[in-house]
């Protein structure tokens, strides 16, 4: 028997507002990603694609239709087993960075792993790791207002991998950066994704998803199209 997609979206709409005024955002989307796979989600302002992060990163719920992680229906878990599986098994990068401000690279770094009980000293070390990884083990004890945008990016997306998640999430991680440092990112990405990583990356670029494994577009809630590809 094969085993489950890591992922999946099966009929899932998403409602906001009330009876009497809603806002249909999602419209029936049917999406799978497998373990391993680096899959870009594009498309315009307004074609939900921020609702489809927000539901494959256990920040919202689909009005209709489930969600299944690694097998398991989460979409209609309480709030508190939802916070604990985005700890755990989803690591999150966004455009914003959101990193803590009066806190150093390796105290953001060590954030999640502080709140999964992590061991003191397992938590140094794995901060030294990622920090080496992404490249920044000569700013760790830096502030994010000490660093320029692409080394924030980097900090970021080594706090979302602190607790060696199952799935990463990236909303615009690039939005924010001149295209020099946005290369640079995608190239860590790239790395990422070669050593197995599963990415999900969301982005309104078209140019972005060139080099991905595989391109979803949305359109007006729905999928337009759905094409996997040989990475450049």
């Amino acid at each position: 028997m094969a085993a489950p997609a890591l992922l999946e979206l099966r009929a899932v709409t998403r409602t906001y507002g009330n009876m009497q005024n809603p806002v249909p955002v999602l419209y029936g989307i049917d999406l799978a990603v497998e373990q391993g796979e680096y899959t870009v989600i594009v498309g315009p302002s307004g074609s939900g694609k921020s609702t489809v992060l927000n539901i494959l990163g256990c920040l919202d719920r689909p009005t209709t239709g489930s969600y299944w992680l690694a097998g398991d229906d989460v979409s209609r878990l309480d709030d508190f087993a939802l916070s604990r599986i985005r700890n755990k098994r989803i690591g999150f990068v966004f455009q914003s960075f959101q990193l803590v401000p009066h806190l150093s690279v390796e105290e953001n770094v060590e954030l999640p792993m502080f709140y999964a009980r992590l061991p003191r000293a397992a938590r140094r070390r794995r901060c030294r790791e990622l920090c080496a990884t992404v490249g920044l083990g000569h700013r760790q004890h830096h502030k994010p207002n000490e660093l320029s945008g692409g080394e924030c990016q980097r900090a970021a997306i080594a706090r979302a991998l602190a607790n060696d998640p199952a799935l990463l999430l990236a909303d615009e991680p690039t939005g924010n950066l001149d295209s020099n440092t946005s290369r640079e990112i995608l190239r860590l990405f790239d790395d990422l994704h070669g050593a197995g990583r599963t990415i999900v990356l969301i982005t309104h670029d078209p140019g972005i998803a060139a080099g991905a494994q595989r391109r979803v577009a949305l359109r007006d809630g729905r999928i337009e199209s759905d094409v996997r590809q040989a990475a450049s």
